[in-house]
């Protein structure tokens, strides 16, 4: 199923190489970048789809006249260094857009560049909010803030399970840790006791961990991390009888978690923002994503939406000059399929929000209302 998730975007990269020879004068090249291996690379397949589907979809509307757009697909690595390196090497290459990074610990690091160079930079994925507080005029997040999404998540442990064991635990990297620290800090302030404990990305046994949580007594464990390692605590919790209830950050809206999982999985709660399927927008958009056998799931409407949102502030502008779009995008309103757009001055998305979500029987359902 990853495979046919990647079919679209794979025949986008595919084409970029084609005609990267014979660029013609109108042709505007963007780029999408993220880690296409280990625990990140389904999002980062998701948002390949979206932005593959947008530049095909764009390109056919004739909104940008006399401009055809070319999309590559660039590797970060997951490793801020190398995202830096990939960073400098699109600054050459006259790319317009980068729809990324997807960590926020490569993203944060590339955005210096991208600014430096007077390149607009739209992140589908990178929550932290240390991407947007530092004053770049051309960093933009479609998606939300770790600030909002631990709010959520910590008044819903709060309001449905008040003065039971909770456990907050993290990865350790920029993303799971910084949830992990909004989670835990809101618990606190709202007077519960927090159980504050990491983990080691990368291992396969969990069972230590799950033991002492069963040994202490704990009620509700929320894990700040990616759905690989969350889905074998899940699947441990489980087998060792644990009697836990597990909520996550948004790494849980992929498949791939219940392919971890299988049943193990069922009832287990994250945060989200709104699904963009059920937007009215997107209704054509997803008869062609079913026809090629590609999920609307997850990042995927997102980076669709952070490539639209970016034409949008051209035609506005009528220009790709940088500084000029990025006016455009905190100008007003853009009506995208995730539904209206409107980046304020820190470049964040005021419309996103989260949502609680439960995975139920291979399915992910809204579990309340924001």
């Amino acid at each position: 199923m990853l495979d046919r998730r990647y079919a679209l975007a794979a025949s986008a990269a595919l084409l970029f190489c084609a005609l990267a020879s014979t660029a013609r004068a109108s042709d505007v090249n963007i780029a999408l970048a993220g880690p296409l291996s280990g625990s990140s690379a389904p999002f980062v397949a998701q948002m390949r789809d979206g932005a593959a589907t947008a530049v095909e979809t764009l390109n056919a509307s004739g909104l940008l006249p006399d401009t055809k757009l070319i999309l590559t697909v660039v590797d970060d690595a997951y490793d801020p260094k190398h995202a830096v390196a990939v960073a400098n090497k699109l600054t050459t290459e006259r790319v317009r857009l980068v729809v990324g990074n997807f960590c926020s610990s490569s993203s944060i690091p590339a955005s210096d560049v991208y600014d430096e160079a007077g390149i607009i930079q739209i992140s589908p994925g990178s929550t932290t909010p240390q991407l947007t507080e530092r004053g770049l005029e051309t960093v933009f997040r479609i998606c939300g803030r770790d600030d909002q999404q631990g709010l959520v998540a910590a008044e819903y442990i709060h309001g449905n399970h008040h003065n039971e064991a909770i456990a907050v635990l993290d990865d350790k990297s920029t993303a799971g840790k910084g949830i992990a620290d909004v989670v835990a800090g809101q618990l606190q302030r709202s007077g519960e006791n927090v159980i504050r404990q990491s983990y080691v990305a990368g291992e396969k046994d969990y069972a230590a961990l799950v033991s002492r949580m069963k040994k202490e007594a704990v009620r509700v464990a929320y894990i700040g991390g990616y759905h690989t390692e969350i889905g074998l605590i899940v699947r441990q919790t489980q087998v060792a009888g644990a009697g836990l209830i597990i909520m996550a950050n948004d790494p849980l809206m992929t498949s791939e978690f219940w392919a971890i999982t299988s049943s193990a999985g069922n009832g287990t709660l994250f945060a989200f923002m709104p699904d963009p399927a059920k937007n009215a927008n997107t209704a054509g958009i997803a008869g062609r994503l079913n026809a090629a056998n590609v999920s609307a799931e997850g990042y995927m409407l997102y980076a669709y939406a952070a490539v639209q949102a970016w034409a949008e502030a051209v035609k506005r502008a009528g220009s790709f000059d940088a500084p000029r779009v990025a006016d455009a995008l905190r100008s007003r309103p853009i009506d995208a399929v995730i539904g209206p757009v409107l980046f304020d001055s820190k470049g964040d998305n005021a419309a996103p929000g989260f949502l609680v979500y439960r995975w139920r029987d291979r399915h992910v359902e809204a579990v309340e209302e924001n």
